[in-house]
Order: structure tokens, then sequence, then C-alpha cells
């Protein structure tokens, strides 16, 4: 009786096994992702307060300019709302990091946390309401800057791979 159970789950494993490799093979062939990037003049620990709002060419006829315009302004806006919070937070905590021995950079740590995690829920809330109909998905990435060795957060914008429904199950 043991027996006939390990077989079954073998066949689990090797469809498993199947479908992932499928979905591998899909996402060769998807393009590289579109990478925009802060334009801001303030970065806080990596996050600018401004992405860039030019429609990048790759997107072409995948979504609308007015939509991307519309989508970088909301997530602008998220930025203007915190990003100067977290700079006079900063600035108290650097002017009184020698007295409290590092810990008045907390508060600082945790806005930014917080900045970035609204940024992410509002990705995904884009997400969900319109770019996922469009097999695009957004999301916010750290990454190397070009000129120097700091990291920064750009938005990333991949292309899903389009699922095959004439495929046989």
């Amino acid at each position: 009786m043991m027996e006939d159970f390990d077989e079954i789950y073998e066949e689990e494993e090797e469809e498993e096994d199947e479908e992932r490799a499928a979905e591998e093979q899909l996402l060769k062939y998807a393009p590289d992702p579109v990478v925009v990037r802060g334009s801001g003049h303030v970065t806080v620990f990596g996050l600018s307060n401004k992405f860039e709002s030019e429609f990048p060419s790759a997107l072409t006829g995948k979504v609308a300019p007015e939509e991307f315009k519309a989508s970088i302004n909301r997530v602008n806006g998220c930025l203007k709302k915190t990003l100067p919070v977290n700079v006079r937070w900063l600035l108290c905590g650097c002017l009184c990091c020698c007295c409290t021995l590092g810990f008045s950079l907390w508060p600082v740590i945790c806005l930014s946390k917080r900045t970035q995690r609204s940024m992410e829920k509002l990705l995904d809330w884009e997400n969900s309401r319109l770019y996922h109909k469009l097999c695009l998905h957004w999301r916010l990435s750290k990454r190397k800057c070009e000129t120097n060795n700091m990291m920064e957060y750009v938005i990333l914008i991949e292309f899903l791979p389009k699922i095959p429904i004439f495929r046989p199950d």
C-alpha cells in the first residue's frame, strides 16, 4: 500500500519538474526589463525623491504613454509625501549622532523601510489594476549605480511571458 503512495508522489514531482522547465523556457525568450531610474536631486538610502517620467521606447505598443505617466506620477506623489520627512529626520539624526552613539539614526532607517514598503504596495496595486493584464510587472529593485559603487533603487518593468493556451495539459 505504501509503495503505491510513493509512486503517485514521484509522478507529481516529475510533473512539477516539467512545469518548471516550461516556465524557464518561456522566461528565456522574454525581453530584458525596462529600468526607470531616479532623477531627483535628493536621495536618502538609495531612494531618490523622483523617478523619470519620460516614456521608454521599449514599452511602445505595450502600454499607453498616458498610463505610464499616470503611474509614475502616483509613485512620485508617494515619494513627495514621505521623503521630506525622512530628510528632516536624517539631518536631526546626523546632528545628534555623536551624543547618542548612532541611535538617533534609527528613526531614519525605520522611515526609509516604511517608504520602501509603501512604494512596493503602490506598485503591487498598479500591477493588479493594469499591468498584469498587459503582461508587465513593475517592482522596486536595488541596483548598483552606473557612475559609482553606491546602490540605488530603480523601478524594473519586467515583461511577463504569455502562457501558451493551446498547449495540451
